[in-house]
């Protein structure tokens, strides 16, 4: 029995994990390696190992860096089952489809500059993966792969279907409960349930992205998100807010819309979720009670929608979010993507980063190098689309509405897996993992690319 590791070894993104046992190969996430600039040549290179090799991929989630390089393993010759919960496969079909017009946006770019770009995949291939999904996992119901191998998923909290997945493996004489953390939920939030992961594990491989510190309290984030909302209101600017498709902007929703039952947000709203993947990402919320909180998943089986409230608008079309641009006040924008690297809140911060009565609300993680980063630091001006652009609103930065566990969140999860022999650390950055291995008892592994482990 075997596991080895073909992505975020000693970096945050790219899962990619494999194990063999019992004559089995199964993998675990196969996703696109990300950063502040395109690593095309990263995603494009060989895996680690023969696509048409593989028996299985479980996926633990829907998030870009999971199963973002899925169709390139599809056209690579990959033509197993793919398992995954009812919510990660909708979420994934959306994601992967949106990735995959995002690589022939980019091909064709190239190609009008004379270059000789491939798309890493296309539509088409993205297609032929969303048909290899089969059975759907459900939460604590062990499930069959082969004699002697089978998979449990347990809820994660990270996003909407997110799972800790556990390979129990049995050969000859040896039986192994390996356990797959994917991302780790905070725990406490209103639309997902908390993280229940089993006990009684052999070995862990675990995600350490925030292993190394704390969050800010969510209830915090959220009164200074309040406060930032009803500033903006007496000023009299627009209100644009760089937002993630996947679980924030699904949130935000949430919030804003509690915010105005309970008086915290002036009514009178005119919001614009400008963003066609989180608008479908919202859809897809409302098609999976089964794997939300206790809260929204009643409102969902009473007939009511969680995520509606007063002037909410969604803007599916390129026209319609064009015409936001000529509103000069009194408008809440959301719009992806939540670090300004490409989509809709480019444009949308053209036409107002210069205007002083502007409020520009970031809440989430911005990476170096990337737009909403320069931002953030404080930048004067700021280059968009061939446009010296001068920073005159008024930033505000909230950072407690992380999807994932902070240290002390991480140390607890691990702590109730009853004592692995083994964890091996993912998912993190070479000085993150170090500080948090220090917290852990057992044998404590740090995995590089393509490394090998016995288990």
């Amino acid at each position: 029995m075997k596991v080895s590791f073909h992505g975020a070894a000693r970096q945050v993104t790219g899962s990619c994990h494999l194990v063999t046992a019992a004559g089995k190969r199964i993998l675990v996430d196969c996703g696109m390696f990300q950063g502040a600039h395109e690593l095309h040549d990263e995603n494009a290179a060989d895996f680690g190992f023969d696509p048409a090799t593989i028996d299985v991929l479980l996926l633990t989630h829907a998030h870009l860096d999971h199963c973002g390089r899925i169709p390139l393993l599809v056209k690579r010759g990959f033509d197993g089952p793919i398992i995954a919960t009812g919510a990660t496969r909708d979420l994934a079909r959306l994601v992967m489809m949106d990735s995959a017009h995002l690589h022939e946006e980019e091909a064709r770019r190239h190609r009008r500059h004379g270059g000789q770009h491939e798309a890493l995949y296309d539509r088409l291939d993205a297609l032929d993966a969303v048909a290899l999904f089969g059975r759907t996992a459900q939460y604590g119901k062990p499930l069959d792969l082969f004699p002697g191998i089978t998979a449990t998923f347990f809820e994660a909290g990270h996003i909407l279907g997110s799972a800790s997945i556990l390979l129990e493996l049995s050969a000859a004489d040896r039986h192994r409960r390996l356990l797959f953390s994917g991302d780790i939920g905070p725990g406490g939030r209103a639309l997902l349930n908390d993280p229940a992961p089993p006990t009684g594990v052999d070995a862990v491989v675990m995600e350490t992205t925030y292993g190394d510190r704390d969050h800010r309290p969510l209830d915090a984030s959220v009164a200074e998100f309040y406060d930032a909302i009803r500033d903006a209101g007496a000023r009299g600017g627009n209100v644009i807010i760089p937002t993630f498709a996947l679980e924030r902007a699904q949130e935000l929703l949430w919030y804003l819309r509690a915010g105005l039952d309970q008086g915290r947000v002036a009514p009178g709203l005119s919001l614009y979720l400008d963003s066609p993947m989180a608008i479908s990402a919202t859809r897809i919320f409302g098609r999976h009670p089964e794997a939300m909180g206790l809260a929204p998943a009643r409102m969902i089986h009473a007939g009511r929608d969680p995520f509606w409230l007063p002037g909410l608008e969604f803007t599916q079309e390129a026209r319609d979010s064009m015409e936001l641009n000529t509103v000069r006040s009194g408008a809440v924008i959301m719009a992806g993507s939540g670090m300004c690297t490409g989509g809709r809140v480019r444009h949308h911060l053209r036409h107002n980063l210069a205007h002083s009565a502007a409020s520009i609300i970031f809440v989430g993680f911005a990476a170096e190098g990337t737009l909403a980063r320069i931002i953030i630091d404080g930048a004067k001006s700021v280059k968009l689309f061939g446009h010296e652009v001068p920073v005159r609103a008024r930033i505000h930065t909230i950072n407690g509405f992380s999807a994932h566990a902070g240290r002390a969140q991480l140390k607890a999860w691990h702590d109730s897996l009853g004592s692995p022999a083994h964890t091996f650390l993912v998912h993190g950055e070479a000085k993150t993992m170090e500080t948090f291995a220090r917290d852990l008892k057992g044998v404590v592994h740090r995995p590089r690319m393509a490394a090998e482990y016995e288990i």
